[in-house]
């Protein structure tokens, strides 16, 4: 297919003003600076109460901004995790998607600030979102949540995280209801046939994912690591169910439907959408791009739908 021609008009503009990027010396300051995302507004979720907060972590303080949906509490807790490919992006860059999701959801939405590479390289970052899920199922009825009732979800290396946290906390028995991938970075080796099929021209290359690896795992870090690389996971069984959305035009597409279908086939309740004519991350543009905000409506109700509203 084509792309969108919403998605169209956006790439023009960008590729035409985007500029030469030398991944071969780029620093992750430089990269940060050039991917800045103002925080956005969204008018349809000018009324979500929004708490910032911070718990103990493994090497200090960590940073959750809590979105609360309107209500009445407890509410079901969302652990959400922004993308940046381990090193950019931060809580602005996906609050106006946290917004919508915890309107959507009916859900109180907690995003971390965690620690980002190259400066805290794996798993440190990982690390840190597996103290903010543990905060939430001890102590998430501090903040107005239901710590029987918790999802995880994540954008692009966020997605990777929320999988693996998944994995984890099956293996520790932290009971999720829910797991929401967001074009989902899944395996380390990119050696799928999307990341040649798209590896440049379409937001999120090749060369970029390349050098995001390469900040995420230090000198000597296996790619081959499950809590690096879940779709290399020995065991699928028994995972929370899943929403897996992935883009026509995305490298990381056939990974992260790979990752659907590892799920699937272990038994677990998937639900896979690749979203036609669309880029990786695109739910990022909402209010621009109309599939943006009806995949996100989706995703809130499947999370909705996962987490058991009872708001009637």
């Amino acid at each position: 297919m084509a792309l969108h021609p919403q998605t169209k008009a956006f790439l023009d503009a960008y590729n035409a003003s985007a500029p030469a990027i030398d991944y071969d010396t780029i620093s992750a300051d430089d990269l940060r600076r050039l991917f800045a995302i103002p925080k956005p507004t969204v008018a349809s979720s000018a009324l979500t109460i929004v708490e910032d907060a911070a718990i103990d972590g493994p090497s200090g303080p960590i940073g959750l901004r809590c979105y609360l949906p309107e209500g009445l509490g407890p509410f079901p807790l969302t652990l959400f995790i922004h993308g940046g490919g381990f090193v950019i992006g931060s809580l602005d860059t996906t609050d106006g998607l946290c917004r919508t999701l915890a309107e959507g959801a009916g859900s109180l939405v907690v995003s971390v600030d965690y620690r980002r590479a190259p400066e805290a390289p794996f798993p440190a970052g990982l690390d840190d979102c597996w103290s903010a899920l543990r905060w939430l199922a001890e102590r998430g009825q501090e903040i107005g949540g239901d710590p029987s009732r918790i999802a995880v979800a994540g954008n692009s290396s966020g997605g990777n995280f929320a999988a693996v946290l998944a994995q984890q906390a099956k293996r520790e028995g932290l009971d999720l209801r829910h797991q929401l991938l967001l074009f989902p970075v899944a395996d380390g080796r990119m050696a799928h046939s999307s990341h040649h099929l798209f590896g440049d021209g379409y937001f999120l290359t090749a060369a970029m994912m390349r050098w995001f690896w390469k900040q995420y795992l230090p000198a000597g870090a296996d790619a081959l690591n499950p809590r690096a690389t879940p779709l290399l996971a020995h065991d699928f069984s028994g995972l929370a169910p899943a929403t897996v959305f992935t883009a026509e035009f995305d490298v990381l597409r056939d990974e992260g439907e790979d990752y659907a279908r590892s799920l699937k086939c272990a038994g677990v309740p998937v639900t896979l959408k690749r979203w036609p004519g669309q880029i990786h991350d695109f739910t990022l543009m909402q209010g621009a791009v109309a599939d943006a905000d009806t995949a996100l409506a989706e995703a809130g109700q499947a999370l909705r739908t996962a987490l058991g509203d009872q708001s009637g």
